[in-house]
């Protein structure tokens, strides 16, 4: 078959579905259809609502619609996910390709393993174990992901943990590509300010994102007195994204650390099209983790030449060159942060850090991450971070 016309089954979520994977996975599509015969299957029923109460589908902005997608598989219904390994089956393709980021998924995708014959089974790692782990997380992503024949993480870490479940799998660790695909108007970041009603001369940083404990926000907070204090209280924090039950825990934070007039909470979920204005508005994105495997948070970030703060765990400092595109500090260290986004400040690094960015652009693009599936089908082998 001409190189050019491989045929790929995709299985994972899309739009309606909301969230950076769905994101993550239309744009993967897209790419890929460039030069490939590529068909979308996604999910019928993702989760079921008595495990994810809130709204799964966001039908505001149909950007990253895929018209062609089918809607065909029920992840919790065995009969349906028989019938849809046995279609992918009949199929015939090169390559079944599966976004894999929660064992939730376990038991639909052993299914289909068990009943769609022999595939050339490439998973995309987002997380090869959970952020937030639980008793059986390990025994239920070894029953999927052991029968995989190619894998691609987007940290060095994810391979290691990658042969806790397979020995010697065969992997690229390839940087998470940008999503460059939220910026619809082109607004300049004196438009956005003025959007969000952000004085001018103030300095914005951005906390963006479901906001979790293992993303370390209150250590961002905790930084802030200090961050004032050294820049004259020309300085704004948006943190943008939804809160969980412990909301009232972090407004009391911030009341305790006498912050309340720095930070602006908008506590909801961002559709698509509302994501440039505060991307673009801000200076610098921080990231204050206390764990992770990579951050889709990092490459829209990137996508719109912003500098970003760090933390030193999992896959982040794969893909900021410390000093150059943003800092990377040391987890749960209110005083580091604080010093890197002085240092950011005080040493005017905001255009310096904007050109080497896009310096970058090439080692996360989409492109790139197209050129790795194609070696998968070429029958190459990785093992090595781009």
């Amino acid at each position: 078959m001409n190189k050019q016309h491989k045929r790929i089954i995709m299985i994972g979520p899309v739009y309606p579905y909301k969230g950076g994977i769905s994101h993550y996975t239309g744009l993967m599509y897209r790419e890929l259809m460039k030069h490939n015969n590529v068909e979308m299957l996604s999910y019928k029923m993702q989760y079921p609502k008595f495990l994810f109460h809130k709204e799964q589908k966001d039908y505001s902005n149909d950007s990253f619609k895929i018209d062609a997608a089918k809607y065909m598989l029920h992840t919790a219904n065995p009969f349906n996910i028989i019938r849809t390994a046995y279609y992918i089956r009949c199929q015939r393709p090169d390559m079944v390709l599966i976004q894999w980021w929660h064992p939730y998924f376990a038991p639909c995708y052993f299914l289909l393993e068990r009943f769609m014959g022999k595939q050339n089974l490439v998973f995309v790692c987002h997380n090869v174990f959970p952020h937030e782990r639980f008793p059986m997380d390990k025994l239920l992503t070894r029953l999927v992901l052991k029968h995989g024949k190619h894998y691609i993480v987007h940290a060095r870490e994810e391979g290691k943990e990658l042969t806790q479940i397979k020995e010697n799998p065969d992997y690229v660790a390839t940087p998470h590509p940008t999503y460059n695909a939220f910026c619809f108007e082109g607004i300049s970041k004196e438009q956005a300010r003025d959007r969000l009603e952000i004085e001018k001369g103030k300095r914005v940083l951005l906390f963006f994102g479901y906001v979790r404990a293992y993303k370390g926000l209150k250590y961002l907070l905790q930084a802030l007195p200090e961050i004032v204090s050294r820049l004259g209280g020309q300085v704004q924090l948006w943190v943008v994204g939804e809160f969980g039950a412990d909301r009232e825990e972090y407004r009391e934070l911030i009341s305790r650390l006498g912050i309340a007039e720095y930070v602006n909470i908008v506590d909801t979920y961002t559709p698509d099209r509302e994501v440039e204005q505060y991307f673009t508005a801000a200076d610098l994105v921080v990231l204050p983790y206390v764990s992770a495997t990579q951050s889709g948070i990092v490459q829209i970030a990137y996508g719109f030449a912003k500098p970003v703060i760090v933390t030193s765990v999992g896959g982040l400092p794969d893909v900021v060159d410390d000093g150059r595109t943003g800092y990377v500090v040391e987890p749960e260290n209110p005083q580091e942060i604080a010093r890197a986004v002085c240092r950011f400040y005080e040493s005017d690094m905001e255009q310096c850090m904007v050109e080497n960015i896009r310096k970058e652009s090439k080692r996360f693009s989409w492109e790139r991450m197209g050129e790795v599936i194609a070696g998968f089908m070429d029958h190459k082998s990785g093992k090595s971070i781009e």
